[in-house]
This record gives structure tokens, sequence and C-alpha cells, in this order.
């Protein structure tokens, strides 16, 4: 049987997730909207590619939650996006009412689903969708740290000029400004930064990470970034679809690791066909400790915002 993949929301970054999941070869693809012929246009549109990328399998575009039934994966990306001079914070209070109606129906006809929240702020919305879903902790997950850390990355790899792939960098914490690039384990192929790079530039790098978002936001003026948040989401839910067991940065819902209970927070987990299948929790040094206590203050304010 072949997998099934709801994407709830078909602005740009849904409709791009659905493109980079037809074209990983993921399973079935349905794509959800509130606006009627926005995502069956789309659905059809990315269909049309098939013959050409070589992917085959059902794309299809809907207004009813009925057709999204039976979804191993549903990823929700409906809700506002971030206009140049508003915080991830400013979007919270409209996009708590629409992704809390996106999660219980998706809770409602895909009881067995894994949910990946992308719908900012996120460390606020995976709360959000793991309070009025009942799904267990391990069900439902935000993406937000394959993000981050995809960024940081690419920031390392071109003040180093060296291919993105063989760098490895982490994010961990909120994903926001409070967010916690990792400079100790940062390498390029084993190599650390900090051997490769002076103190000034990884500040500079860590610095533009935690603003990359932003960054984009000022370029566009009346939208946010699609392409990376689109991919991460989808590299998330290949994970858990092939029980591949990858490593990512997500927003786990954390139960004494790293010392923090009851909230979610960015943090290396085990992705595989039952979700978040453990957070790998390792040493931190009393700075990196210090950094994630400041996410998760700012994580535990937003929590409360969201009145659930």
């Amino acid at each position: 049987m072949r997998n099934k993949i709801t994407i709830i929301g078909a602005g740009n970054v849904g409709a791009t997730a659905a493109h980079w999941a037809a074209s990983r070869r993921l399973g079935d693809i349905v794509l959800l909207d509130v606006v009627e012929g926005v995502p069956q246009g789309k659905a059809l549109d990315l269909l049309q590619a098939g013959p050409v990328d070589g992917f085959s399998g059902r794309i299809a575009g809907s207004n009813d939650y009925a057709d999204s039934a039976g979804s191993d994966v549903v990823i929700i990306t409906a809700g506002l996006a971030r206009k140049p001079g508003m915080s991830r914070d400013d979007l919270l209070a409209k996009n708590v009412a629409i992704v809390k109606a996106c999660a219980e129906n998706a809770a409602s006809h895909s009881p067995n689903a894994v949910l990946i929240v992308v719908t900012n702020p996120i460390d606020a919305m995976v709360y959000t969708a793991f309070k009025v879903s009942g799904f267990p902790k391990n069900r439902v997950v935000g993406m937000a740290g394959v993000l981050d850390s995809a960024r940081y990355r690419t920031f390392l790899a071109e003040a180093l000029g060296v291919a993105p792939r063989d760098v490895n960098a982490m994010v961990m914490g909120i994903h926001g400004d409070n967010m916690l690039p990792l400079v100790r384990l940062a390498n390029v192929a084993g190599i650390p930064v900090t051997d490769l790079l002076d103190q000034d530039k990884l500040d500079a790098i860590v610095k533009r990470t935690q603003h990359g978002g932003a960054e984009i936001v000022n370029h566009l003026k009346t939208g946010s970034a699609f392409y990376t948040p689109g991919l991460a989401a989808v590299e998330m839910a290949e994970a858990i679809l092939t029980d591949s067991k990858r490593v990512l940065p997500c927003a786990a819902y954390v139960e004494g690791e790293f010392g923090f209970s009851g909230c979610f927070l960015g943090v290396p987990v085990v992705l595989g066909s039952g979700g978040v299948e453990r957070i790998v929790e390792f040493a931190l040094t009393g700075e990196e400790k210090q950094a994630l206590a400041e996410s998760e203050t700012a994580v535990r304010k937003q929590m409360a915002a969201t009145g659930l």
C-alpha cells in the first residue's frame, strides 16, 4: 500500500512541500486548503509534472478534510506568513485558531498519523496541535531545527568555500532569536569549524542564522521563506515514512531531557515510523545550557499566550 501524505495549507510552503514530496516519490499526496480552487489547481499542475520528472501516484487538491482520511503523515503549513517588521510572535494569536482547527480535523480523519507542524511561531503551534489533537507526544513534532540548521550549514559553507553537504552543524532551541546554533560541534568532514574560522566570523554567522528568516522576509517584502521550509518538512516526513531513523533537530516534547520538561523544544531526535522515537541527549557546556534555558523561557511565554 502506498503512503499517504496530507499537506494542510496550499500557500507557498504547502505547495512547495507537495512538490518536494512528489519529487522524492513519498506516496500519494493530498493538498488541502480552505480556499476553493487553489489546492485543486496547484495539485493538478504538480500532477502534470509527473511525466517530465518521472514520479507517479495520486496528487489531489481538496477543501474537504474527508479526502485526507487515512493519512500516514499530515504536514500543517496553514497560517499567516510574516511581513517585514513582524516577529514570529506577532502571528501567534491568529495562527493558534488556524492550527487548532487543522489539528482537530487531521486527528479526526487520520487518528494514526504523525503531525508535522510548520506554521509560525512553530514552538507554540506544535504545542497547540499536541493539546488539541490528543495524540501522544511522539506523533506530534515541529519543523524548525532542520530549516535553521540548513541555513547555518549554508552560511558556514559560504564562508569556507566548501560544499554545503560536507558541513555538519546543528541548531537547537526555539525557532526565533533565542535559537542556539552549536559552534562547538560544527565541523567540515569532521574538522571543527573553530579550527577554520576566527571567532568574529563565527559570531557573525551565528547571528545571521538567528535572523535568517527575517533576512528573507525583508527581501521578499510580501511573504516569507518557502523553498527550504517546505523541503525541511518533507525531509522529516521521509524519515518517518521510510522508518530510516534519521537524527534531525526538531521541536519535540521534552520530559526531563537536557533538564527541561513540559514543553516543545528544538532538540536532536531519532525520526522513524513511530514519529519521534527518542531524543538524543548529550552533555552541554554551561554557556549552551544557559542559551537553551533562554529558549525555554521564550517557548513558555508563547505557550501561555495560546491560552491552552
